[in-house]
């Protein structure tokens, strides 16, 4: 027998394993505490100022702590505490500092009366929650956005599914810290990502040659990334839609697109982001002959929700869910960062039709290309969701920094959803039978 080759890496993967992974884990806090003390300095958001004075000391002292495992690993490659292990400790810790942390404070501080520690879609979920209670309907009409007053009408829309005024529940029954929102927001978050890597890890779809490797770097990507950090400790509305597709994503490695539909269905039942997400996996899975399994929770779950709220007040649920986001409210959607939609939208003659207009063609483009390549893996599938929201935000009229999260989420646990097929490794992937084949 010949001994086997070694498999050559380059370009990001070459980087993400460079050092035990511990390169890659120094850029990231190293860059995150930059961005966290940028923020901290320069943010006109008195929400994400607090968070940046909080997270830049715990990405600091994660930085410190990454640069003693690279010291270690120099000189004992194989020592524990430069191994996975310690890298998944220290990721726990940096949530705690630049998460779980700023985000006790600010909701402790809200409760004592600090109207300036909550962005406006915290409050946006509870009042949805209360209305819920109230009339059945988590929405305002019209015609009672239109009689509050001009300062006011903005938090009045609510552009989300219903089933993200859950969230806003615990609020409407008692008003305290552990109630906002947020706190639950993170919860939910976290409960899905502990199932979701727990799925991965069973189902033997991780890289063996590093086994954990790719779900720490999800996680740290659905947790640590400051895009996904600041929106958890300041709005967090994102992160449990983040959180259920990545596990429906997770649940399509495992072979199971049945369950899968349900935890992306459930998603889509809180936002509209997570509908994009349930069209491809519904052609994933219809690449592998389950399409109608999938379809059956992705499609199913959100009309369950939705249908209540029709019978109750449908044109509410327009206003809000539709006329809003398109931007024909009666007030503007303040999601205007400067990303190319954006800056074309408002500096173009006919800007706006033109930003409409590519966007969508590149949604032409990307439906056109499921239709000839459909998705035949889950690691496939989330790339497609990872490239195609990417442009997608930056084409869009009106969109936010934030959620960028999305993407950048997919993009990274895509890697963790592979299947490497090595028959020279003593863990060859073609000697298992995994629950995809």
């Amino acid at each position: 027998m010949t001994a086997a080759a070694p498999i050559r890496r380059r370009g990001w993967p070459a980087f993400d394993k460079a050092a035990g992974g511990l390169a890659a884990d120094l850029t990231l806090y190293a860059a995150s505490a930059g961005f966290a003390a940028v923020t901290t300095l320069t943010s006109a958001l008195d929400p994400h100022r607090a968070w940046g004075s909080v997270a830049t000391a715990g990405y600091l002292a994660a930085t410190v702590a990454v640069t003693a495992q690279l010291l270690i690993w120099r000189r004992r490659p194989g020592s524990p505490l430069a191994g996975l292990p310690t890298r998944w400790a220290v990721t726990g810790l940096a949530a705690a500092a630049t998460v779980l942390l700023p985000m006790i404070w600010q909701s402790v501080e809200r409760a004592g009366g600090r109207a300036d520690r909550a962005q406006e879609e915290v409050i946006v979920v509870e009042e949805s929650g209360r209305r819920l209670i109230e009339t059945g309907s988590p929405y305002l009409s019209h015609d009672a956005i239109a009689a509050l007053p001009p300062s006011e009408q903005l938090l009045g829309y609510t552009p989300y599914q219903p089933g993200m005024a859950l969230f806003g529940l615990p609020r409407a029954a008692v008003d305290t810290a552990l109630t906002d929102a947020r706190v639950w927001f993170a919860l939910a978050t976290a409960a899905t990502l502990v199932l979701a890597a727990r799925t991965l890890w069973r189902a033997g779809t991780f890289d063996p040659y590093q086994p954990g490797g790719g779900i720490l770097r999800g996680v740290q990507a659905a947790t640590v990334l400051p895009v996904s950090a600041l929106t958890l400790a300041t709005g967090g509305d994102d992160l449990p839609v983040l959180a259920l597709c990545l596990l429906a994503l997770t649940l399509a490695a495992g072979g199971r697109p049945g369950r899968a539909g349900i935890a992306v269905g459930l998603a889509a039942a809180l936002k509209l982001f997570a509908w994009p997400v349930a069209v491809v996996l519904v052609v994933w899975g219809a690449a592998r002959r389950s399409g109608r399994r999938v379809l059956a929770g992705a499609l199913g779950l959100p009309a369950v929700v939705l249908l209540p709220i029709l019978l109750v007040d449908r044109d509410a649920l327009i206003e809000n869910v539709l006329r809003f986001p398109l931007g024909q409210g009666l007030v503007a959607s303040p999601a205007q960062s400067p990303f190319p939609g954006h800056l074309i939208a408002t500096a173009l003659p006919a800007g706006r039709l033109l930003a409409v207009g590519l966007l969508l063609a590149v949604g032409l483009a990307i439906a056109v290309r499921l239709a000839h390549r459909p998705p035949r893996t889950a690691a496939a599938a989330s790339l497609v969701c990872g490239y195609g929201l990417l442009v997608a935000l930056l084409l869009m009229p009106t969109s936010r920094f934030g959620y960028l999260l999305y993407p950048l989420a997919f993009l990274a646990w895509a890697p963790a959803l592979a299947r490497p097929e090595s028959a020279n490794h003593p863990r060859s992937w073609r000697t298992r039978r995994t629950p995809e084949g």
